[in-house]
């Protein structure tokens, strides 16, 4: 207990004695992944408002065809994600997770480089299939993060290291379009995407601590096993994981074609990468701006009331969005959204955790990331097709349905927390 007060108070007057995978320089460790976690969101947004306008040079022509493709580009990454990503678990719990990092950051930036030199659209899909394949930065960091700080400063820690993925995936998607814009090129993102990768992997090799200890023999697994009968046999877990899943889909599903939709407002106009660059990240700032606030609030008024919240929110500030011709007004709309749905996987998550035991929090989590990267998936597998075949509109509708069906399950299946 004491040292626990001593990491949740001010500067304690000499490092505590660790507690089972915690370090003395566990702040230190922190804020280096927070910035490492920056760096590696931002160059890894700074290509998806480029996609839609490379797949023309890739050989895509028709306006249906492009949306489609921008669907299956936009998903496929994280739908290997979502079945490779328990395998690279289980290796980051023998091995350790700083290893993973470097895994992890090292085949992005050879695949994001691969793709900036795709003379075709399915040698561009091979190489993002391949990127979801060796994938999982984001949950490797999370991995790390929370093995290394002490419990009283968790939610504090992961919080941060959100904040970070939040501003780089603010910033990229702008540099990316500025980028595009300034060099008449839509490949070269896709190269300074990977150097910038690679600086960040140079960061993690010569800045983050790690202070692993190997499972013994004949372990490995149950953890697994364990968070996955805690999720069959809790209901309101079970619910949530499901939360999850719809609140990632209903997110992704208009990102594939917000860029073409900013076209059919504004027209081929040569700042076009740098107005779909601001359509995208103006969504991120205000998941910026109310995350913290949301997340404070959950604890104070519940996680439901939250929940329940941010998806009628939600579904209000997308639904104008299908009958929206004015660029400005559709950016205040998108920028409306990111207010609501900042609330989102803050709220769930920290249920998530009051639902579960300590010991079986991690496994439980790797679940629920699964759910996040299907939901990743399919969204804009599903945007794309919706766009290819009935219009781009009708993404906005299916999307505001789908936030209203999510509110109407969070009604009546998931519970509130009684402490």
């Amino acid at each position: 207990m004491t040292e626990q007060r001593s990491a949740g108070g001010g500067q304690p007057n000499q490092p505590p004695t660790p507690e089972a995978g915690v370090t003395a320089y566990w702040r230190h460790t922190l804020w280096a992944m927070v910035a490492i976690q920056f760096v590696m969101t931002m160059a890894f947004s700074m290509v998806t408002p480029i996609m839609p306008l490379l797949l023309p040079e890739l050989g895509v022509e028709s306006d249906a065809a492009i949306a489609m493709w921008a669907g299956i580009l936009g998903g496929v990454t994280s739908l290997v994600a979502a079945f490779a990503s328990p395998l690279w678990g289980s290796l980051a719990d023998r091995h350790g997770r700083k290893l993973m990092l470097l895994r992890s950051s090292l085949a992005i930036a050879i695949f994001t480089a691969l793709m900036g030199v795709a003379a075709n659209v399915w040698q561009f899909f091979g190489f993002r299939t391949l990127m979801g394949v060796f994938a999982g930065f984001s949950s490797a960091a999370i991995a790390l993060v929370a093995s290394q700080v002490p419990e009283d400063r968790l939610g504090y820690s992961l919080g941060w290291l959100s904040t970070g993925q939040l501003v780089g995936s603010l910033i990229g998607p702008i540099i990316g379009g500025i980028l595009a814009d300034m060099t008449g090129s839509y490949r070269i993102p896709f190269y300074c995407t990977a150097a910038m990768i690679l600086m960040a992997m140079g960061l993690v090799w010569f800045i983050v601590q790690e202070e692993f200890t190997r499972p013994l023999k004949g372990s490995s697994g149950r953890s697994t096993v364990s968070g996955l009968v805690a999720l069959v046999t809790t209901p309101a877990l079970l619910a949530l994981f499901f939360v999850l899943l719809m609140a990632q889909f209903g997110v992704r599903t208009v990102q594939p074609v917000v860029t073409l939709y900013v076209k059919e407002m504004v027209g081929a106009v040569p700042n076009l990468a740098t107005l779909a660059g601001i359509a995208f990240s103006i969504t991120g700032l205000a998941n910026v701006i109310s995350a913290p606030f949301l997340g404070n609030r959950s604890d104070r008024i519940g996680y439901r009331r939250v929940l329940l919240i941010c998806l009628l929110g939600g579904t209000l500030m997308t639904l104008p969005q299908a009958f929206t011709d004015n660029y400005w007004v559709f950016t205040a709309e998108r920028f409306g959204v990111g207010l609501f749905i900042g609330g989102l996987l803050p709220a769930a998550n920290a249920l998530v955790g009051r639902l579960v035991p300590r010991s079986e929090r991690g496994a439980v989590y790797g679940l629920t990331s699964s759910a996040m990267f299907l939901g990743n998936s399919i969204g804009p597998l599903m945007g794309g097709a919706i766009a290819a075949s009935f219009g781009l509109r009708w993404v906005f509708l299916l999307t505001a349905l789908v936030m209203a069906v999510n509110l109407v399950w969070v009604y009546y299946r998931v519970p509130e927390f009684k402490g």
